[in-house]
């Protein structure tokens, strides 16, 4: 009597690219989960809009306590999201590089796409 089927009687093929390491997976997995996080994002967006703002300015856009901005941007800034640049007492943050605007910019593209599709 031959096997059950199961369905998926497909012959596997070898995959033509590298799948991430572990590590690497995980450690993009922590940076994305940074960034699933509403305020964070919000955070983010506004220095991508103002360039540059010290941590009393970027609370008052979004919202929050000066204390809750400071610790949410030391996450960002451990990860490697956001750079900060003191001068004198205050703190000045900004977006590391390009590449973060650039995966922000794919998102919301992708959000507004697939949410017009479904009006």
């Amino acid at each position: 009597m031959p096997p059950a089927s199961t369905g998926h009687e497909h012959q596997r093929r070898p995959l033509d690219t590298d799948l991430l390491e572990e590590d690497t997976a995980a450690d993009l997995a922590a940076r994305f989960k940074l960034l699933a996080d509403a305020r964070r994002l919000r955070m983010v967006y506004a220095l991508l809009e103002a360039g540059e703002l010290c941590v009393g300015d970027l609370a008052d856009l979004v919202e929050t306590s000066e204390s809750a901005t400071s610790h949410q941007l030391r996450q960002l800034r451990l990860a490697g999201l956001v750079r900060a640049r003191k001068q004198g007492r205050e703190v000045f943050y900004r977006v590391a590089d390009t590449h973060v605007r650039l995966l922000l910019d794919v998102a919301i593209e992708h959000y507004v796409h697939t949410h017009e599709d479904h009006r």
